[in-house]
């Protein structure tokens, strides 16, 4: 079996982003920390967010890590780097 790679969609309206691993669909997360769970769940790894965030087995689209959509939308709707933290809503899991 080759190595497993998880796809992270860009930032959707509902204020996350679909997660896939090798096309299964694991849910939505709604900040880094969601993923990271996420990922440790299916063991693709065994770190913490910066382990994900450097990670060669995370495909990124429409934003890297840093970016995370918030609740609501508008001018404000991007979460960075020291700046305030997403909102988090429940998810969806498979």
């Amino acid at each position: 079996m080759g190595a497993r790679s998880a796809v992270v969609e860009p930032p959707g309206g509902s204020g996350g982003r679909r997660v896939y691993l090798d096309g299964r669909f694991l849910g939505t997360a709604y900040s880094l920390h969601e993923l990271t769970l996420f990922l440790q769940h299916v063991e693709l790894v065994c770190g913490d967010e910066l382990d994900v965030a450097e990670s060669g087995r995370v495909e990124w689209y429409g934003g890297g890590p840093e970016v995370w959509p918030r609740q609501g939308g508008g001018r404000e709707c991007w979460a960075v780097p020291g700046g305030p933290a997403p909102l988090v809503k429940g998810t969806n899991r498979a």
